[in-house]
């Protein structure tokens, strides 16, 4: 199982375990059971004991040719509305505890989701799937080209994770703090902050970490300047060290 090693730019290292080709085929045979099972139901009930099979036939094509399309819909975005609802997972990911996170460790976003979606198409709808298989097994990260062209990569959340944080190391003589309110914090507080911070993101549980933003928010008055809630958490335990190290 290869390693993914990702130094983001609040300084911090953490290395992820890349699932594996194994991994990934699994969750997508058993998406693949998700949609057989969706089918079977909709053939039985919908167009079987309801009746609207024999409605079909009685009306023109590009009604028919409609009807069969809106109950389509669900398998076509079957993976994007799943992985962008579940940040980065679909059910197959969900018990292969597997998910799509952007390779600078950050969560995907909606545009990163399209587009390994869109490209579903080349790497397994076309050729049964061999392109993205060769792609998989090419790459050290195990990437399709979906995840080549939005930036993401497919952890394993089964797998012990390590991380290399420098939060609380001593920081540089220039260092200029953005946030002066973390001194209402109190050392037992940021230990809290800290543990919960690291478990997250050993876990790449972003919504985590957004939770602990709003608290530390609540708390302290503070209103965040980052882009997001990792850069944010990890500026105030930086902040806080150099209040409580450098005045």
């Amino acid at each position: 199982m290869s390693e993914l090693s990702i130094n983001t730019s609040q300084n911090v290292t953490i290395n992820f375990n890349a699932a594996s080709v194994g991994d990934r085929i699994f969750a997508y045979l058993i998406d693949l059971a998700v949609k057989a099972a969706y089918v079977l139901v909709v053939g039985l009930v919908v167009f079987y004991w309801m009746g609207l099979g024999d409605v079909m036939e009685k009306i023109d094509q590009w009604s028919a040719m409609a009807i069969l399309a809106l109950f389509a819909l669900p398998l076509v975005f079957y993976t994007l509305v799943q992985e962008s609802i579940f940040e980065g997972r679909t059910i197959g990911k969900r018990v292969m505890k597997t998910r799509v996170i952007k390779i600078d460790g950050y969560q995907a976003a909606f545009g990163d989701y399209l587009i390994r979606w869109l490209l579903r198409m080349i790497d397994i709808s076309w050729n049964m799937g061999i392109v993205g298989l060769i792609a998989m097994l090419a790459n050290s990260k195990t990437q399709r080209l979906g995840d080549m062209a939005a930036g993401t990569a497919v952890i394993t959340l089964r797998n012990n994770i390590s991380i290399n944080h420098t939060i609380l190391r001593e920081i540089n003589d220039d260092y200029i703090p953005t946030y002066p309110l973390v001194i209402k914090l109190t050392d037992n507080d940021v230990r809290i902050i800290k543990d919960t911070y690291e478990t997250s993101l050993r876990s790449a549980d972003f919504d985590m970490i957004l939770k602990l933003q709003q608290k530390i928010e609540a708390v302290t008055g503070i209103k965040s300047l980052a882009n997001n809630a990792t850069g944010f958490v990890d500026t105030v335990l930086k902040d806080y060290n150099y209040y409580t190290q450098k005045m």
